[in-house]
């Protein structure tokens, strides 16, 4: 139930994957094997808009470059829930953390936060995930680009505004807000400065470092 929220959003962005897909030439087995494998979605988007029919070695590069950068939060959000995980047997943690996402990790914090103990949690929302994410990418790969483009439909909104809801319960004082706040700030900062994804990577460690230093209450 708690993923429920968030899927319309999943399909939707998975939907507009597949589109791109199929705008640079990927038939529906390789968009679809492309999702259900890598399972990155801003770095699949990331990797279709660098795309190009004439593979050179300085463009798999870039590619891989690019979503390495992307993908560096994976590290801290990871890291974020070894406290935790730290113990569990491995079947239950490492599958989740293959199929982790922005969606099932700041839902499985919302659910630690409130007590749950069951370290399945982290994958089983995964596996919602996936199993939403991976069939849209398909049908966004069949119908073409008709959702290439989600912002006129006010599909962009449906994930931010997901962690909003789950997020904000979790902030019990003005002192716990700051590293999210700081984090948000140089989030826009940079990318109002600097193209691609970087934005990502300055917000996350921005606040990764603003949370350390202020420290526990």
């Amino acid at each position: 139930m708690a993923m429920i929220p968030a899927l319309p959003g999943v399909a939707l962005f998975g939907t507009a994957f597949g589109a791109l897909a199929a705008e640079r030439g990927l038939s529906v087995l390789e968009a679809v094997l492309m999702s259900g494998l890598v399972f990155a979605g801003v770095s699949q988007i990331a990797s279709m808009e660098l795309w190009s029919p004439q593979v050179t070695p300085a463009l798999v590069l870039t590619i891989a470059f690019t979503t390495l950068v992307i993908n560096l939060r994976m590290l801290l959000m990871g890291a974020s829930m070894r406290p935790w995980l730290a113990d569990a047997p491995p079947l239950q943690v490492y599958p989740g953390l293959y199929i982790l996402t922005d969606t099932n990790w700041v839902s499985t914090l919302r659910y630690r936060r409130e007590g749950g103990a069951d370290a399945g949690f982290l994958f089983g929302g995964g596996l919602i995930v996936w199993f939403t994410f991976v069939p849209s990418t398909a049908i966004g790969q069949i119908f073409g680009t008709l959702l290439a483009n989600p912002r006129p439909y006010g599909v962009d909104m449906i994930l931010p505004l997901y962690f909003v809801a789950l997020l904000a319960p979790m902030f019990e004082s003005a002192r716990r807000s700051v590293p999210w706040a700081i984090a948000g700030l140089v989030a826009i900062a940079v990318q109002s400065v600097l193209p691609g994804f970087w934005y990502l990577i300055a917000g996350t460690l921005a606040g990764a470092v603003a949370g350390g230093l202020l420290g526990d209450e």
